[in-house]
């Protein structure tokens, strides 16, 4: 069979990060190119229904090899990595028997002492980046997991229902599921396996907004500029200084909200800000989505419309999607427990496809896949969680298979 380590060790080597700024879907041609490998697999594990369609997306099914009826359930994980963080040519670091103590990476260090989390997996073996570039855990640690557990499931004889598989591209930027076919998919439920640390189950998350903002400014000879040059870089500066520091992500958890600066591209004649807006409650984020508005509008009071911005909603919290649907996260903590696995539910900071799909028709609550410090340098996963998910798969499969659920 193949070993989960080995398939996330290859699939990570493809360069898959996707681009907010692409007008294209999906928003680079290397999702595409991986899509066509990640098909190749599929058929070499024994899946069949294997398609690609325009849009990327990767599907495939299991078929039943039990005579009870039961539900078709879907396993989800998308393929593009963060634009926050090089994707390209990772070389990954592997500590075996990690001794509890710094890993040296180049030019970083991964700490216990910054990341106490690591110290949870000593004795076990860590895969990180190399420092100069993101791991790709997120999500090829979730894909190499469905991979896996489909290759165990067919060999084994598993006792399994239908079973249904997708892949995804631009999860990263809020576009995941923009032409995913739910009817066409077929499940019943799915679960998207896209979380962090071993032992996650999230049913609730953020609502999601995006904020892109063009300032368009008037470059002319500085020596000759008094009361003519317009900066935009020096606006872009002002507005961000106009959002509150205290609500930003190194501020914020819990339940609380915030405003993201994820780039700014500028110089005097253009400057480009993109931010996204998180939180919980749906009023609350419209209240950010004013806030917002009302400082560009301010800018363009004093500085001449010289703003132009869109905002735009990616998804919602998926909690209300659930409110007679609470066995299919009970499935996903029984399996867990099955397993030995303490079930940590609580709310996804962030988002999946998955909140998207629970709106789209198709309950999917979000599963661990193992990894810590997503979108950079200091990424890792532990095996040893990797192979747990691959667990919680199977055994997912089974109880659906095998026990009165509904």
């Amino acid at each position: 069979m193949y070993n989960v380590k080995d398939i996330f060790l290859d699939i990570i080597k493809y360069d898959t990060t996707s681009d907010e700024l692409s007008k294209s879907y999906p928003s680079t041609e290397t999702q595409l190119q991986f899509g066509k490998i990640l098909a190749d697999k599929l058929k070499t594990f024994g899946a069949s229904n294997i398609e690609i369609d325009k849009y990327g997306y990767v599907t495939a099914e299991i078929p039943s090899n039990t005579e009870k009826e039961c539900p078709t359930v879907g396993f989800i994980a998308h393929m593009d990595t963060s634009p926050e963080c090089s994707g390209k040519n990772i070389n990954p670091i592997i500590t075996e028997n990690y001794n509890g103590k710094d890993i040296v990476l180049n030019g970083i260090i991964l700490s216990p002492t910054e990341f106490p989390s690591l110290l949870k997996y000593k004795g076990k073996t860590i895969i990180s980046s190399d420092g100069t570039t993101l791991l790709g855990a997120d999500d090829k640690a979730g894909i190499a997991e469905i991979l896996s557990a489909i290759d165990y499931i067919v060999k084994n004889d598993t006792p399994h229902g239908k079973i249904k598989i997708a892949f995804t591209p631009d999860e990263e930027i809020g576009k995941g599921v923009d032409y995913f076919d739910v009817k066409k998919f077929g499940a019943d439920f799915a679960y998207t396996f896209d979380g962090g640390e071993i032992g996650e189950l999230e049913y609730e998350n953020f609502n999601a907004s995006r904020l892109n903002i063009e300032i368009t400014g008037k470059s002319v000879h500085p020596g000759y500029a008094k009361n003519t040059m317009i900066n935009a870089s020096l606006i872009g500066a002002e507005i961000i200084s106009s959002f509150p520091p205290s609500e930003t992500p190194s501020r914020t958890e819990g339940y609380s909200g915030f405003f993201h600066l994820c780039s700014i591209k500028g110089s005097v004649s253009k400057c480009n800000l993109s931010y996204i807006i998180r939180d919980f409650d749906k009023n609350s984020l419209e209240e950010r989505k004013l806030f917002a508005s009302s400082v560009i509008k301010s800018i363009n009071e004093k500085y001449g419309n010289v703003c132009a911005f869109e905002i735009y909603d990616e998804y919602e919290n998926m909690i209300s999607q659930f409110d007679d649907k609470m066995y299919i996260v009970d499935i996903a903590k029984k399996a867990m427990e099955n397993k030995d696995i303490t079930p940590n539910i609580r709310p996804i900071r962030g988002g999946t496809d998955g909140a998207r799909l629970s709106f789209m028709g198709l309950p999917c609550p979000n599963i661990f896949a193992g990894g810590h410090n997503f979108h950079g340098p200091f990424e890792f996963i532990p095996v040893s969680s990797m192979e747990k998910a691959v667990d919680v798969i199977v055994e997912i499969c089974r109880i659906v298979a095998e026990e009165n659920i509904i």
